[in-house]
């Protein structure tokens, strides 16, 4: 009877062990893999050239299994470069997005003088963009962003530095 006892509580002990470890996975799971990923499906694209700007639009996607509530896009446009620790000092342009279904894609655009590109093209001037993308999940928040800049070769951006930010607290 004492054998069978100790083989029982063995076996429970392993039980719940592995519960334990299932515990972990699907918590990993929920904060990882069931969510929303919100990032550019796409680079940013020159769209027109109007009135002496040039429009410019960048493709998001969900790529998370959950929807993204409240998308927020924030942007910003220097001459110097723009560095990440050095972003809470820049002042931005906000534009809500609204929600992004699994798998939905959104663009946001945005104008750049067609003086300025040109003195890009001669030399004369950079271009760095910043794009910051925040939105709302049943876990928290979350956030992606890129700093990019012009390529006057190529008359295209280059991104320099992407990031993901999860579960912060927003300033919106």
């Amino acid at each position: 009877l004492s054998v069978a006892t100790v083989i029982l509580v063995f076996l429970f002990w392993k039980t719940v062990r592995q519960l334990g470890e299932t515990v972990k996975v699907s918590k990993i799971q929920s904060e990882y893999r069931f969510r929303p990923w919100v990032g550019p499906s796409k680079q940013i694209e020159l769209q027109s050239v109007n009135d002496g700007h040039n429009q410019y639009s960048i493709t998001i996607q969900n790529f998370g299994e959950l929807p993204a509530s409240d998308v927020v896009v924030k942007y910003a446009m220097k001459t110097d470069e723009i560095k990440k620790d050095e972003l809470n000092k820049i002042e931005y342009t906000t534009f809500k997005l609204g929600p992004l279904l699994p798998y939905m894609e959104k663009r946001y655009w945005f104008d750049i003088s067609s003086e300025l590109i040109q003195q890009a093209k001669e030399g004369k001037s950079k271009i760095y963009v910043t794009l910051y993308f925040e939105y709302d999940f049943s876990s928290g928040k979350s956030g992606y962003g890129m700093i990019s800049k012009f390529d006057e070769k190529n008359e295209i951006f280059l991104h320099e530095d992407m990031w993901v930010d999860t579960n912060y607290h927003s300033t919106r």
